[in-house]
């Protein structure tokens, strides 16, 4: 039996060599291990043309680190977080993690407040692989942490000053929303989507069921053994800042109109705020 040549495959768009995911568990500045990932980006590799293979990727100080907050019962692993990753991991490096009481990670659902400490460890560690741009991007409650977190880490705290020689956040942050300043833990800019306008919101049907897994033993009982979600039983004390209010600039975007600024005004070392817009019910802040 004699084999014939077939001659040279057709080439194929798809990549077949990507740089492996690299694991590690984070420390927050509060004591939390946190789960995370990391994945380069993938632009470049597995590329067709022999000549372009030498190219690969750009270095992590020239290019843009992606850091994923994801909503309230997700986690790093869950399909749609893996899915966001992939194609984030296109066009740049992406680090994504699960928030305390999430997942493999440590500690307890607070519910949007302490997990701005969260993702200050995450932004922290891409800037330690050397990333000089770092985006955040939050989902439902991860999109109302990237605000928090973009109004209370800034480049002004990390760079000196009174303020940050004495390890605490910005003169414009309200003292009940001092948090421990972690070096390098500021974003460049911050994109929301679908995050809550404000707290205790009970509109809707879906917001009430939630309340109800947050605030009831019974709940809480279901929150952790149907959603693999673990949540804090103390109350918030003292109550976080909104979203919205901690936000120095906000600008929205609608499917009729286009970007627009919040009568609000923008401090220096504050990041570049996007929040898709997202239509509510009459009185909704989010509509």
């Amino acid at each position: 039996m004699s084999s014939v040549s077939e001659g040279r495959f057709r080439g194929s768009s798809v990549p077949l060599l990507t740089p492996p995911p690299r694991f590690a568990t984070l420390l927050t500045d509060d004591g939390v291990p946190v789960e995370a990932v990391y994945e380069p980006c993938t632009a470049g590799f597995g590329a067709p043309d022999d000549g372009a293979a030498g190219a690969l990727a750009a270095t992590p100080a020239e290019s843009t680190a992606i850091v994923v907050a994801h909503g309230f019962t997700g986690s790093a692993d869950r399909p749609a977080v893996r899915r966001a990753a992939r194609v984030f991991a296109q066009r740049a490096a992406v680090i994504t993690f699960s928030f305390r009481g999430h997942g493999r990670s440590g500690g307890r659902s607070t519910v949007g407040d302490r997990e701005v400490l969260d993702l200050a460890a995450a932004v922290a560690w891409a800037r330690r692989l050397g990333h000089t741009r770092v985006v955040t991007v939050g989902f439902s409650m991860g999109g109302s942490v990237v605000l928090r977190h973009g109004a209370l880490y800034t480049a002004e705290a990390v760079a000196g000053g009174a303020e940050s020689a004495a390890g605490v956040t910005p003169v414009r942050v309200p003292e009940r929303e001092g948090r421990i300043r972690r070096t390098g833990a500021h974003s460049d800019a911050v994109v929301s989507v679908s995050a809550p306008a404000r707290w205790y919101y009970r509109g809707t049907a879906p917001m009430r069921r939630l309340h109800w897994v947050v605030t009831r033993p019974s709940g809480r009982i279901v929150g952790r053994y149907g959603f693999r979600t673990r949540i804090a039983t103390e109350d918030w004390d003292p109550v976080p800042l909104s979203p919205v209010a901690s936000v120095p600039l906000i600008a929205r975007r609608g499917a009729r109109r286009g970007a627009r600024e919040a009568p609000r005004r923008a401090e220096p070392g504050a990041p570049a705020v996007l929040v898709p817009r997202r239509r509510g019910p009459r009185g909704d802040p989010r509509a």
